[in-house]
């Protein structure tokens, strides 16, 4: 009897040592979660809300415009922001049209923000550019155009090894799980 409780035990510890390692590889190198903080990217983000992030997307290098992605800011500081500017894109911001490339490009998530503007007589995104984000590099946004530090005014452009991940959902809190877009 003493023998089969062993045997259990151990078996017992077995699968849970190789569920915890499994755990850590995935949080390590596939999915983590971060807490978004601050309104920088209101209306499509809001503060304290918890994302999945994709980290294996900075592997196979799927990061593309428009995803929203968490940024290691250094110092324990990572910032969430949206991909405008891919290396070599020619981004320019005016009347509240983002160009890239010489193309307007649309960006439904600030359509009521930019209606909310222009019904004062004012523009959501500063006018800027053209710029041309250098090679290796990103050209970051938030949403909050208004009220967010990003490749316009003080975080620059972003360095490929500095993106963490891209999001994929918000988990937290449960009635506003939705996926990120």
């Amino acid at each position: 009897m003493k023998k089969i409780m062993k045997s259990e035990l151990f078996s017992w510890i077995t699968s849970i040592t190789i569920a915890l390692i499994m755990a850590l590889c995935v949080r390590a190198y596939l999915f983590e979660p971060f807490i978004v903080e601050g309104a920088s990217m209101e209306p499509t983000l809001n503060n304290n809300e918890k994302l999945l992030v994709n980290k294996a997307a900075t592997y196979t290098g799927s990061v593309n415009s428009q995803d929203i992605i968490v940024i290691d800011g250094g110092e324990d500081i990572n910032y969430v922001k949206r991909i405008i500017g891919l290396p070599g894109d020619k981004v320019e911001m005016e009347n509240d049209a983002l160009m890239i490339n010489g193309k307007e490009v649309d960006e439904p998530y600030l359509d009521k923000e930019i209606e909310k503007a222009h019904a004062i007589d004012m523009n959501y995104t500063g006018d800027f550019g053209p710029i041309t984000v250098p090679s290796n590099k990103y050209f970051v946004l938030g949403d909050n155009r208004l009220n967010s530090m990003d490749s316009r005014n003080g975080l620059g452009f972003i360095d490929e090894d500095q993106i963490i991940g891209v999001s994929e959902y918000v988990v937290m809190p449960i009635k506003e799980a939705r996926k990120t877009e």
